[in-house]
């Protein structure tokens, strides 16, 4: 599989893909998602579900980050706020690689084959 793609979905076209793809993708979401059939039913859709979802995520980090210093510094100390803006750039971080993930995901589900090169 390419870089990136998630270890908890097994590889397109072997036994069960569609299940983790669908099982993995569930738990980029609120636990609330789960009760709506037309995602259990349709991988594709979920993925675009989840795929905004990680986008919101995305902006809040980003939003985090652009603004921790000034909106915290009248209510933590130096090494608090420095904190804070830490973990806002490791979670920027985290959820691009999940955005790049369930790229490769989505593009599965719409049939994409991926070449294995030597």
């Amino acid at each position: 599989m390419p870089p990136g793609w998630p270890a908890d979905v097994r590889p397109p076209g072997t036994h069960d893909w569609e299940r983790t793809a669908t099982a993995w993708l569930f738990d980029l979401c609120p636990p609330d998602y789960r009760a709506y059939e037309v995602l259990r039913r349709h991988p594709v859709v979920l993925a675009r579900v989840a795929h905004h979802h990680l986008q919101g995520a995305i902006a809040a980090a980003r939003t985090g980050l652009s603004t921790a210093r000034q909106d915290l510094s009248d209510v933590a100390d130096v090494a608090t706020v420095e904190a804070a803006v830490s973990m806002y750039e490791r979670e920027g971080a985290r959820l691009m690689a999940l955005a790049r993930s369930l790229a490769l995901v989505e593009q599965a589900l719409r049939g994409k084959r991926f070449i294995r090169r030597l």
